[in-house]
């Protein structure tokens, strides 16, 4: 249980980052928000296409982005289907898409939903691969490999406020 807990901690910690990475775009003031408003219904229309050329770093971005989410859902309901792991993944990514449009702060687009949710999905694999590989320490693998990242991500955080000062 007190595994659980701590996957529970660092999930809490990765969805405040991915918030203020996402809905927030790693501004401490509204003041340098962009002032935006639009909704891209066209899967893969307008966000692969940058200077008249294809450009896939948006997709990958989003996915890789949301790939700690499916890996900590995965710890946390282990036991539960497929659909109810992916479920909060994918109404999470459209409460961030509908947050941006509601506060004018960014592009809503179908296609950062997919793909946030396909990194989800590859977050919810590689747990299921863990599990398999290492069937009795793989929560506390998870869990050792996702503090590691957790501090990576908040060193970063503290370089770039230091940086902004």
């Amino acid at each position: 249980m007190k595994s659980k807990k701590f996957t529970l901690g660092l999930l809490i910690f990765y969805l405040v980052v991915l918030t203020w990475i996402i809905v927030f775009k790693m501004q401490f003031t509204n003041v340098n928000l962009p002032e935006l408003r639009n909704i891209n219904l066209i899967p893969f229309g307008g966000s692969l296409v940058v200077n008249g050329e294809m450009n896939f770093s948006e997709i990958i971005n989003n996915a890789l982005a949301f790939i700690p989410f499916g890996i900590l859902i995965g710890v946390l309901w282990d036991k539960k289907t497929f659909i109810k792991k992916t479920l909060p993944i994918i109404l999470t990514s459209f409460v961030f898409e509908t947050l941006q449009f509601i506060l004018g702060i960014g592009a809503s687009d179908i296609t950062d939903i997919i793909s946030n949710s396909i990194g989800g999905v590859i977050g919810i694999a590689i747990t299921i691969g863990i599990s398999k590989m290492f069937k009795n320490n793989w929560r506390k693998i998870i869990n050792v490999i996702s503090l590691i990242g957790c501090i990576i991500l908040t060193l970063f955080i503290i370089i770039l406020v230091l940086a902004n000062l």
